[in-house]
């Protein structure tokens, strides 16, 4: 298929653009390389442009002839999110209105997009099923979620077809070591704690240490990037077979402790990690784990790396090349 990848420049969509690739498609990347590099597009045809750009946008989607878009562009930190929530609702929002307008106007009609499990806020019921309450605690995932919205509404005219996936918490690496998280300031927990293990930070501080878990300490259902990219080969190929849209969970179904977390990075390095307890982030939610039984069913998706140690060793063998790579 002709395929448009919005964000394919970025750590998750670089990953997706791989495999996607990898499995006969032709890609082309839309990227406006904000937090995204152009090596790890692996070559294929990159656009460096904004999606507020209307008539690149336009111009793109009449040149390529798209079968698909697959729409990952967005801004993604919790904590920078609370403090500039309009940031958020301009690119996160308002830019996906603008894509779907321009997917209406060049008739392109199915859509794989990114969002996000921060959707459900603080959820009652622990692992979260799709059909749990949305309330989002902070604007990026009430960004995601208005977005989620519209698509939805998009579709019941018959216009779009779309699968949107809620990740939980993505980590590590392209076992190949081409690809990984590159971002400059991120805030994720095993890509600070990597940096940490390179000497690239001097302590990682512990946000949280009195929440309702086991430790104290805030749980995530962290999946390895790998099995989050074959997620959305699969929804294309979903789509692309008549599947109907679908919204589904992407995690492995279980938790680790931010303690956890470390521990594992700690025996990975084969030495303890300078760690600080510090006061509660705003934002965070005390735990989210997916119930991921529907996207099993319905996409016969089945994890391949679903191993802490593994996502761990991936993640810190990629940051080790980032000298390299800069």
């Amino acid at each position: 298929m002709r395929l448009l990848v919005t964000g394919g420049a970025g750590y998750i969509g670089s990953h997706v653009t791989r495999q996607l690739v990898e499995a006969g498609h032709d890609v082309t990347v839309y990227d406006n390389l904000s937090t995204g590099f152009r090596w790890a597009t692996l070559g294929v045809p990159l656009v460096e442009a904004d999606l507020a750009d209307t008539a690149r946008l336009d111009a793109t989607l009449a040149a390529g002839r798209f079968e698909a878009v697959l729409h990952f562009a967005a801004h993604i930190v919790v904590p920078e999110s609370v403090a500039e929530p309009l940031k958020y609702y301009a690119n996160n929002t308002r830019n996906t209105l603008g894509l779907l307008q321009a997917l209406t106007r060049h008739g392109v009609r199915r859509l794989v997009f990114s969002s996000t499990a921060a959707v459900y806020g603080n959820p009652e019921h622990i692992p979260v099923a799709e059909t749990a309450p949305q309330a989002p605690i902070n604007p990026y995932g009430s960004s995601k979620l208005m977005s989620e919205w519209m698509i939805r509404d998009l579709a019941a005219t018959g216009a779009l077809d779309h699968v949107t996936l809620r990740y939980f918490n993505v980590a590590g690496a392209d076992p190949g070591g081409r690809l990984g998280q590159a971002t400059p300031a991120a805030t994720h927990l095993i890509k600070v704690a990597c940096e940490l293990a390179c000497g690239k930070r001097e302590r990682i501080d512990v946000f949280g240490t009195d929440y309702p878990t086991p430790d104290g300490t805030c749980v995530r259902d962290y999946i390895h990037i790998e099995d989050l990219a074959r997620a959305h080969v699969l929804a294309l190929e979903h789509l692309a077979s008549g599947g109907a849209s679908l919204t589904l969970n992407c995690g492995y179904g279980h938790g680790y402790s931010v303690r956890e977390v470390l521990a594992a990075v700690a025996r990975e390095l084969g030495r303890p990690l300078a760690v600080q307890d510090a006061p509660r982030r705003a934002g965070d939610p005390a735990a989210l784990v997916a119930d991921s039984t529907r996207i099993r069913a319905a996409l016969g998706w089945a994890p391949r790396h679903d191993d802490l140690d593994l996502i761990v060793r991936t993640a810190l063998a990629f940051e080790r090349t980032l000298p390299r790579l800069g």
